[in-house]
């Protein structure tokens, strides 16, 4: 790096946090966190416990944002001063280190940019996943096995952690259907985009003649719901059905009936979950994705109230709503809502998504 290049990088900096400011307010949320503390310090705040604690959940998630914003602003201000000060004291030590740690500098303007666009309600909430092989047999089956291992070392690289609700391997290869839990910060934000279908293209390992195929997968994507947002469901719209338990998890787990699927009649949603031997603990973490299932749907109803228009998140396995198609033979992968197409196909199945 040069003179000019750290300049120019300075000045896209600045431009950024500029453009930032103009969606974090701070102002406007400092005069929130006074309000806040006004409010706590009033001797009849703590009798409501829930209004409380939903103000504090508030002032938490505000307060962070705007630390977050005031430590990248005060970053670049102090690259920039710095600079300014050591070209006009000749200090090439100080400038030297300066171009060291531009790349550093540029990562904390580009988290501050993703943390702002994982700001939705919901967003830093845990993620419950879910993959299901569409029409194609082993090879559908494959390429489902394929993305959950492409998630999971996304996760990983995040620092995510992953628990397991449910593993259905498939008859020859693969798997059938996979519901995980993905905890960490932010973790619904960053998997949210990954909801629709995904579809394979690739010369298959499973075809003797060599012929290319197209395979589909679907991906669902829902929020881990906090103990403060209710769903009701009533008995009478459920189906609770126990069986037992397939795959690996030692004798007990395959002689009794401990796994548990929940069919919500209304919608036609249908939960499987078998990591636990206790047929209970699976009965309810599998109301626990149903209750996530029917809270997006409601969200999108909202939603489409709002905006007059309704996109449906959750596909069906065929060819309508994909989102992405990954091309084997070209290297490729292309993103059909933001006509993305990049020729890296094996990288980023390797790294875990975008990386």
């Amino acid at each position: 790096m040069d003179n000019y290049e750290y300049t120019e990088l300075l000045k896209t900096l600045n431009t950024k946090v500029e453009n930032i400011a103009g969606v974090v307010k701070p102002e406007s949320i400092k005069a929130r966190l006074k309000e806040i503390e006004e409010l706590e310090n009033d001797q009849n705040f703590w009798q409501d416990i829930a209004k409380a604690g939903a103000i504090g959940k508030e002032k938490t998630k505000i307060s962070n944002i705007l630390n977050n914003f005031l430590n990248a602003k005060s970053a670049v201000d102090d690259a920039k001063d710095l600079y300014e000060l050591a070209n006009s004291e000749n200090d090439e030590e100080t400038i030297n280190s300066l171009f060291a740690e531009a790349g550093e500098l540029e990562d904390k303007i580009v988290n501050l940019e993703i943390s702002m666009l994982l700001s939705g309600e919901d967003d830093g909430k845990n993620a419950i996943v879910t993959i299901h092989p569409g029409a194609g047999g082993t090879e559908s089956n494959d390429w489902a096995s394929m993305l959950y291992r492409m998630y999971l070392r996304f996760c990983e690289r995040e620092g995510f952690k992953i628990e397991v609700l449910d593993f259905q391997e498939g008859e020859e290869a693969g798997l059938k259907d996979v519901s995980f839990i993905v905890r960490g910060e932010n973790a619904y934000g960053y998997l949210k985009a990954e909801n629709g279908i995904h579809r394979l293209v690739r010369v298959s390992p499973f075809d003797s003649a060599g012929r290319r195929h197209t395979s589909f997968s679907s991906v669902m994507v829902s929020p881990e719901l906090n103990d403060d947002i209710e769903i009701n469901i009533e008995e009478k719209d459920i189906r609770v059905d126990v069986f037992r338990a397939s795959g690996a998890g030692g004798q007990h787990i395959n002689k009794t009936e401990s796994a548990v699927r929940i069919t919500h009649i209304p919608t036609g949603i249908v939960v499987n979950c078998q990591n636990d031997r206790s047929q209970h603990k699976n009965k309810e973490a599998a109301m626990k994705v149903l209750k996530a299932r029917l809270y997006e749907i409601q969200e999108e109803e909202r939603l489409a109230k709002e905006t007059s228009e309704r996109k449906s998140q959750v596909g069906t396995g065929d060819r309508s709503g994909r989102i992405r198609t990954y091309n084997f033979p070209q290297n490729r992968i292309s993103d059909h809502r933001i006509n993305l197409t990049l020729y890296r196909l094996d990288a980023i199945m390797a790294a875990g998504l975008f990386d």
